[in-house]
């Protein structure tokens, strides 16, 4: 099953996928701005991470691909919890030249609706360097709240980052919905 979005489709990544990946997870601009810490990445080692990628119903990680122009990057809901209805998300797009077109607006969007509507969450989480203003401002748009900072949590380009938090509750985004799809 596909998630469909304005501009995007959400959908399983697949092997053809994997050229993609590694040219992103190999990327300096891009590893800097994500959370967690990053190795160079070889393609054999890309296969075995999709090899051991099992279909789980608490880690779901897609591709976002566009009609125009093929996959332009990743996005995800971890950490599915079902108990208390909660969720992590994370996204990047992978190529500058769809950076600020809307596709990572709508890719916020469409899992919100997917995680809220189809997957009955109550709450999504995600967290962002502090100097990623760009990520602040897209999720910032899509009604996300800052909900604290995690005081020199990230060492990058030899100093201390904080982590922002944000999150976004159904009943927000039910309040917000009418104003986000415009």
């Amino acid at each position: 099953m596909n998630i469909i979005g304005q501009k995007i489709i959400l959908r399983a990544i697949e092997q053809q996928d994997l050229p993609l990946l590694k040219i992103w997870g190999n990327d300096p601009e891009i590893q800097r701005n994500l959370g967690s810490w990053h190795f160079p990445v070889s393609i054999d080692a890309l296969k075995k991470w999709l090899e051991n990628f099992s279909f789980n119903d608490i880690n779901q990680r897609f591709i976002i691909d566009t009609q125009e122009h093929g996959p332009i990057g990743t996005a995800n809901l971890v950490s599915i919890n079902w108990k208390d209805r909660n969720a992590f998300h994370g996204m990047l797009i992978g190529d500058k030249k769809f950076r600020g077109c809307g596709y990572g607006t709508d890719t916020v969007l469409t899992i919100m609706r997917y995680a809220f509507e189809e997957l009955g969450l109550e709450r999504l989480d995600t967290t962002i360097i502090e100097y990623n203003t760009a990520s602040l401002k897209l999720y910032t748009k899509c009604g996300w709240a800052e909900e604290g900072r995690k005081e020199n949590a990230f060492f990058r380009q030899n100093r201390y980052w904080n982590n922002v938090i944000l999150g976004i509750t159904r009943h927000n985004w039910v309040q917000l919905k009418p104003s986000l799809s415009k």
